[in-house]
């Protein structure tokens, strides 16, 4: 099952004729997750032909206007279609006061439940939001207020059934190999057993991603994305800014690369960029100096990530 990665907004603090405020959703199966929530991010999710009535959770990194002030509208927006179901929103102390002061939003005047996480500013890392197939887990960035990043990763799924191995060892019938897939032991009426590891080819990897908006580069942020499949990092400044960016708590595109580079990252999109660049290419030329797998993110295209490409790479290794 692929999973989407759309970035709804690139532009960092102000939006630009080109560049909305951040937001970034994560389309699977047919529910969304949403990544921050500037303002207009309505908008962008009608555009994006997203379906914003399956928003399963939302995740705020830090309460800075230009991430979270499109939160309020898509809470009134979801009322205003008949939900029913919880929405998780998770965020820095604060989420839910600053929300619910806004007339309309307090979870007894909405039709259905918001369910906040709030993390305080000395939280350990830990898992935030998770499905019986994904987990998102936070950990705290370095900004001028208090922030994290996530990282969105798929659980290992079991290898491949050898069917026709299966039924070699007697487990024949369609409930047997249902329970093999499971990773379960099989019991026959001759008193044999059939185990899983018999055959099941190798676990397979699920998909992953981080994103890593409004911090210095740190260490908190090459954790998250060790190894994964995509990084969304910010990249607010160039060179000639990197001064600014060490003062104002943000990255380069050169510093977003050599994290990259330094997590073993799979591929990098850089976002979250300064009105004073009518264009990214000066910094996607800096990043890619250092990590070549670079590119500025592109409002409303479609990234996708799909654990088959995982198989064949592992398969093609062994």
């Amino acid at each position: 099952m692929k999973t989407e990665i759309v970035p709804l907004g690139t532009a960092s603090a102000i939006p630009t004729k080109e560049r909305h405020l951040a937001a970034t959703a994560l389309w699977r199966k047919g529910r969304l997750l949403l990544f921050d929530c500037g303002e207009g991010t309505q908008m962008r999710l009608l555009q994006s032909g997203l379906n914003r009535a399956r928003l399963d959770a939302l995740f705020l990194t830090h309460h800075h206007g230009d991430h979270f002030y499109g939160t309020m509208g898509v809470i009134s927006t979801l009322a205003l279609l008949g939900r029913d179901e919880p929405l998780v929103v998770v965020g820095p102390a604060g989420t839910e006061e600053a929300v619910r002061a806004m007339p309309g939003l307090a979870n007894d005047w909405l039709p259905y439940e918001v369910d906040y996480r709030e993390l305080p500013e000395d939280f350990s890392p830990q898992t935030v939001y998770e499905t019986g197939e994904f987990a998102v887990t936070v950990r705290p960035v370095e900004h001028r207020v208090p922030c994290m990043g996530f990282r969105f990763e798929e659980r290992t799924r079991a290898g491949h059934l050898d069917a026709e191995k299966a039924r070699r060892l007697g487990a024949t019938e369609h409930e047997h190999l249902r329970a093999l897939k499971r990773g379960e032991r099989v019991a026959l009426e001759s008193g044999d057993t059939v185990d899983p590891a018999d055959v099941l080819g190798p676990e397979r990897p699920g998909v992953s991603f981080a994103y890593v908006m409004d911090t210095r580069p740190c260490e908190a942020g090459r954790t998250l994305a060790d190894g994964v499949d995509l990084l969304y990092h910010e990249a607010t400044f160039g060179d000639d800014q990197a001064e600014r960016a060490a003062d104002t708590g943000h990255s380069t595109a050169r510093q977003a690369a050599r994290l990259a580079k330094d997590a073993g990252a799979g591929r990098l999109l850089l976002g979250h960029f300064s009105a004073r660049y009518d264009t990214p290419a000066p910094l996607v030329e800096e990043a890619q100096a250092v990590f070549p797998n670079t590119a500025a993110a592109e409002e409303l295209k479609r990234y996708v990530l799909d654990p088959r490409e995982k198989d064949v790479s592992r398969r093609s290794e062994t």
